[in-house]
């Protein structure tokens, strides 16, 4: 389910893309946005679409990934609200970089390009945000790269249990099961499985109907090294 919603200046300037902003540049962004409310399940791009709007996440997690030519998906991660997606792709002007889903019910803003990038034109904060923005970027797609070459999977795996424990839960939910957590590190779902029973033998975590309990933090950063 789609629907319209508004947003105040408040939510925008919980974005980390718009947190230098003064109060009327925001009421600027906010009446020329659209903002709509979705679901869980709606796919709010598909990669290679054109990215005509930046889009803001107030509220939510979205997820992003991309099928290979092989049919397999391969997920990049997932952000949570507050926060603006896929700004390389707005910037560049090229199609999406990846497919973005919802994966809980999300406030959205949609930004049109020209007005984002007469932003990163004109206001220093934003410019310097972008630009940390885009080499973090690099970086990580760098790091991705050499964990995915190099890191067995239960280090991987124990790694992202780490970064969403960090959010302040030690019970992290699963929402799209082993096969969603095995696209996202990039092996397959039996590989990840058999991860998980390694890790719960060994007491560091319990699984339970889809959702992962941290037991012992400490030790699981030791397997995070690989």
């Amino acid at each position: 389910m789609t629907g319209s919603v508004s947003a105040d200046t408040r939510a925008l300037r919980a974005v980390p893309l718009l947190a230098g902003l003064a109060e009327e540049a925001l009421r600027a962004v906010r009446d020329g946005s659209v903002g709509r409310r979705h679901e869980a399940g709606h796919v709010l791009r598909a990669v290679g679409d054109p990215a005509t709007h930046l889009l803001l996440l107030l509220d939510g997690r979205v997820s992003a990934s991309a099928t290979t030519p092989a049919g397999r998906v391969v997920r990049f991660g997932e952000w949570s609200a507050p926060c603006a997606l896929d700004k390389v792709a707005v910037i560049d002007g090229g199609g999406h970089t990846a497919t973005l889903t919802v994966e809980a019910p999300a406030q959205v803003l949609s930004l049109p390009r020209q007005r984002f990038l007469a932003l990163v034109e004109d206001v220093a904060p934003v410019r310097r945000h972008v630009l940390r923005v885009l080499a973090d970027h690099a970086r990580t797609q760098q790091e991705r790269w050499a964990a995915t070459t190099t890191l067995p999977t239960e280090a991987r795996l124990a790694a992202w249990l780490l970064r969403r424990a960090a959010t302040g839960t030690s019970r992290i939910p699963l929402p799209g099961g082993q096969q969603h957590l095995a696209d996202l590190l990039g092996v397959t779902r039996v590989t990840v499985n058999r991860a998980l029973a390694r890790l719960s033998q060994d007491g560091l975590i319990t699984v339970q109907r889809g959702t992962v309990h941290v037991l012992a933090p400490e030790l699981l950063e030791l397997r995070a090294g690989g």
